[in-house]
């Protein structure tokens, strides 16, 4: 992949609106960059937390759940109890999942964010939107935008912690 442009230098990607580039090319790095450094993780190190932060796991499994999250409130739907069970279980140790499954599942739900991209109709963008049981006032923009940045400031943290956890042995 090094010898790849970052994926914003690659094109606009095929039916997502112009003014979600943006979020479609950050969040297909996001992808890129959680499956690459997933695959660099042993699975006996996924739960280990370092210095005592999150552990690389968690990472993985929130960047699945709040971009399904965020999707969700973009849509101007409620959560459901199946979201709030993934939330409530993220950063558990379970020994039945791997990095590589973990990595998948984001790589799904990118997926499936790339196709509400493209499915979005940009007159819909600064459209209000609640966010959470209180109903926090986003837009459509906002709740796109954050999901992107928000998978990026995760990838971060997990690259962090993939280098510690690979680093020590």
């Amino acid at each position: 992949m090094a010898d790849r442009p970052e994926v914003w230098l690659r094109g606009p990607v095929e039916g997502v609106p112009a003014l979600l580039q943006p979020v479609a090319h950050a969040l297909l790095q996001a992808r890129e960059d959680a499956a690459a450094l997933a695959a660099e993780l042993p699975a006996s190190k996924l739960w280990e937390r370092p210095g005592g932060v999150a552990s690389a796991g968690f990472h993985l499994q929130h960047l699945d759940g709040v971009l399904d999250r965020m999707l969700t409130y973009a849509r101007g739907e409620a959560l459901t109890d199946r979201q709030f069970a993934s939330l409530r279980a993220e950063g558990a140790p379970d020994d039945a999942l791997t990095p590589a499954a973990l990595a998948d599942a984001f790589t799904a739900r990118v997926d499936a964010a790339l196709a509400q991209l493209r499915a979005t109709d940009p007159v819909t963008l600064t459209e209000p939107r609640g966010v959470g049981r209180k109903g926090l006032p986003s837009t459509v923009l906002g709740l796109l935008v954050h999901a992107a940045e928000h998978s990026q400031r995760h990838v971060g943290q997990l690259l962090v912690t993939v280098r510690v956890l690979t680093a020590a042995g």
